[in-house]
């Protein structure tokens, strides 16, 4: 139904103003309950992979379980996270192996997450360049993204060994080196192989999600720069990397939220050493090797809180970035 708006006293020849529903109401709703049963599986799977076992851990985090007889857990409290007893703090925030974890964590997550993406735009700028044999070019530069993590890792595990690795022949070939170095086992490289590693197997990831949006942007812009004779790297910085910084935030936080998380590549590569342990890697020792699953599960809660810290604040400071490049 219709209403209008009439003034007694409005002059001669003015408009009578008539409110209308807003069309579309019936068919948006129908399209968001659709949208729901669409999405109703995915998030019954999801509750059931993800959501249950996170709020069982959640609850062992306060529980003395261990991995023998998980059954015979007591509530403990705050116990596992931070207690003060006799003089002196425990729990797994008074651990100094947990915060160099961290630490660890953190620092491998901005480096080598840094590295990925400006290899990464590299890499993609020089696949969306024409050239001979760029299709084989494209498919070779994935094949590091396709092997898989656990592979790769026992694979640059054996040619960084110190004895037999392919990495110190070559160097040693060269007159780098005078003699072997153990590179996963030095606490000095230890944690930059780890990197190299990490960056190597993850390039193809950022430099295709980057080459996807350079693929869509216009030729114009770049025609009209190139008539005017404005500079390459110029170009690039005013007009290329404003207009691919969308893709770079997915590729950022899709990376950012694996390396906080790392583990494969860390344990496969220097086990157990303090120098280079995640927090998952901590975690683990604590669940399958000291089999107190109270305790890993309360540092497993804790990496979840850090991850989702990390998440939601760099997609604020994101979406700020890009309301004032908008405005």
């Amino acid at each position: 139904m219709s209403t209008s708006i009439k003034h007694d006293d409005a002059p001669a020849g003015a408009r009578s103003f008539t409110t209308k529903p807003r069309r579309g109401t019936k068919v948006r709703r129908q399209r968001v309950k659709a949208a729901w049963l669409f999405l109703a599986p995915m998030l019954i799977a999801l509750t059931l992979v993800a959501g249950w076992p996170l709020v069982r851990t959640f609850f062992l985090s306060f529980t003395d379980a261990s991995l023998s007889d998980l059954g015979a857990a007591n509530l403990i409290g705050f116990e596992n996270y931070l207690v003060y007893e006799d003089g002196r703090w425990y729990g797994v925030l008074a651990d100094s192996v947990w915060w160099q974890s961290v630490w660890n964590t953190v620092y491998f997550s901005v480096v080598s997450v840094s590295l990925e993406v400006v290899f990464g735009v590299i890499v993609a700028l020089i696949l969306n360049a024409e050239f001979k044999g760029r299709v084989i070019v494209r498919a070779a530069v994935l094949i590091p993204w396709a092997i898989p993590t656990i592979v790769s890792a026992q694979m640059w595990a054996w040619m960084l060994n110190d004895q037999f690795g392919i990495i110190n022949h070559l160097l040693m070939s060269v007159g780098i080196i005078d003699a072997p170095i153990a590179w996963t086992a030095n606490a000095t490289y230890s944690m930059w192989a780890v990197i190299m590693v990490d960056v190597w197997k993850t390039i193809p990831f950022v430099a295709l999600l980057v080459l996807a949006a350079l693929q869509m942007l216009p030729k114009d812009c770049y025609e009209a720069a190139e008539v005017d004779g404005i500079h390459p790297l110029r170009v690039f910085f005013k007009v290329t990397l404003p207009l691919i910084t969308p893709a770079l935030m997915v590729a950022v936080i899709f990376r950012l939220l694996d390396a906080l998380r790392v583990f494969d590549v860390i344990y496969v590569l220097t086990s157990n050493s303090t120098s280079t342990m995640s927090m998952s890697v901590y975690a683990r020792q604590q669940l399958v090797e000291f089999q107190d699953v109270g305790y890993g599960s309360a540092a497993s809660t804790l990496l979840f809180l850090i991850i989702a810290l990390a998440t939601v604040a760099y997609l604020y400071a994101g979406r700020k970035q890009i309301q004032l490049g908008g405005d």
